[in-house]
């Protein structure tokens, strides 16, 4: 092990990885538990839809606005910032008498979420460069398990006590991990001076400049599109016939999914034999077969079943081989970088959900096999024009 990735133990990276997946789930607590809180409130379906879109929002702004300050604060202070934010919104949601001053603390949490992004750039600074995808194949489960899991708890929970002790759960997690990580997290040195206002502009002046991050973005944001296009229309697909199940039974495919994240983990270890580009380009025609699979045998569970594994086995595989090349592009510029590459993901994410569900409407899962197929092969010829 070198004297680097000696930095990164054992313990430090699972409390990192556990500390992201409680970080994650704060962006999709509220979607099970909406309808309870339309019941109290008596809100419309306009008003009860400003809760989840509040809670993203706030996510992205924090992408574009506090993702650079890991590289002018030390991440340690941010990071405690940020957990103190997010209990304290948290909190506000759970005693929270009103609509309004709930949409503000949804939009908080979404801020404060963005530990998960300062965590993920803190790892990948701790190891060389052998080491990186292995690191960031375990944080990505990691993230990926949050994101899967966190519905299934929040529907559990707001049932059967009420959707305020969600944020009860979340509030007393934040504190924990919060803790936690002030004392375990390693001091590290800014990698520059810069005012705030400047570090912002050196952002966009990074992305202007940097061929290889305009790629590898652009390249992410597609598949990330063609995964949302399936999951933004997998529960409304399964409602209809032949297999008409209800809601409980469609969140079950949250947790199927996780055989192909887990799978994913060990693609960090091929990185470094095999090459970001080589190892995106094959996996991504496993995702291309997963979703033409489920497409040809429309109606069927078991290659439904199968398809999703290959696409979430697919997807992740990418995003951890995609992260190791996008950390190597300056090391003195992480936080900037990756906030701006996630702010890409983040808005493909956003269009193939919209698209996907147009898709969906006119030609029904054809459409989004169609759509997702074709996000696929965009990225694939995207990255076929990177270097490395």
């Amino acid at each position: 092990m070198s004297q680097t990735s000696a930095k990164l133990g054992r313990f430090l990276l699972l409390l990192m990885t556990t500390a992201i997946a409680a970080s994650a789930a704060n962006l999709y607590y509220s979607q099970p538990i909406l309808p309870l809180m339309r019941a109290e409130f008596g809100l419309t379906d306009t008003q009860l839809s400003g809760v989840p879109a509040l809670t993203q929002l706030g996510y992205a702004v924090a992408l574009l606005f506090i993702s650079p300050l890991g590289d002018s604060i030390p991440r340690r202070k941010l990071i405690s910032i940020l957990s103190c934010c997010l209990v304290v919104s948290s909190l506000l949601a759970f005693v929270t008498p009103s609509y309004w001053l709930l949409l503000v603390a949804v939009f908080v949490i979404g801020v404060s979420a963005n530990i998960t992004q300062q965590l993920i750039t803190f790892a990948a600074s701790l190891v060389s460069q052998e080491n990186r995808g292995a690191t960031l194949g375990t944080l990505m489960m990691g993230l990926t398990i949050g994101i899967l899991l966190s519905r299934t708890l929040s529907g559990f929970l707001g049932e059967q006590t009420g959707w305020r002790i969600v944020f009860l759960m979340s509030a007393l997690l934040a504190t924990l991990f919060g803790i936690l990580l002030q004392m375990y997290l390693p001091s590290n040195t800014p990698q520059t001076n810069l005012g705030y206002w400047a570090l912002i502009k050196s952002s966009v002046s990074i992305l202007a400049k940097s061929k290889a991050l305009q790629i590898y973005t652009f390249s992410g944001a597609c598949w990330f599109a063609a995964f949302n296009a399936l999951w933004a229309t997998l529960a409304i697909y399964v409602s209809d016939v032949p297999f008409e199940y209800n809601a409980q039974q469609a969140g079950l495919f949250g947790v199927i999914a996780l055989a192909g994240v887990i799978g994913a983990k060990s693609s960090g270890k091929w990185v470094h034999k095999i090459g970001s580009k080589k190892l995106i380009h094959w996996v991504l025609v496993v995702g291309a077969v997963g979703f033409i699979g489920s497409g040809v045998f429309a109606g069927e569970l078991i290659p439904l079943i199968i398809g999703i594994i290959l696409i979430d086995f697919a997807i992740f595989s990418a995003q951890v081989a995609n992260q190791v090349r996008v950390f190597s592009i300056d090391p003195k510029a992480q936080s900037r970088i990756n906030g701006l590459y996630m702010l890409g993901y983040y808005i493909g994410g956003a269009v193939g959900s919209t698209l996907g569900v147009i898709a969906f409407d006119y030609l029904h899962w054809l459409g989004v096999v169609i759509v997702s197929v074709a996000f696929i092969l965009m990225s694939m010829i995207t990255n076929a024009f990177a270097k490395h």
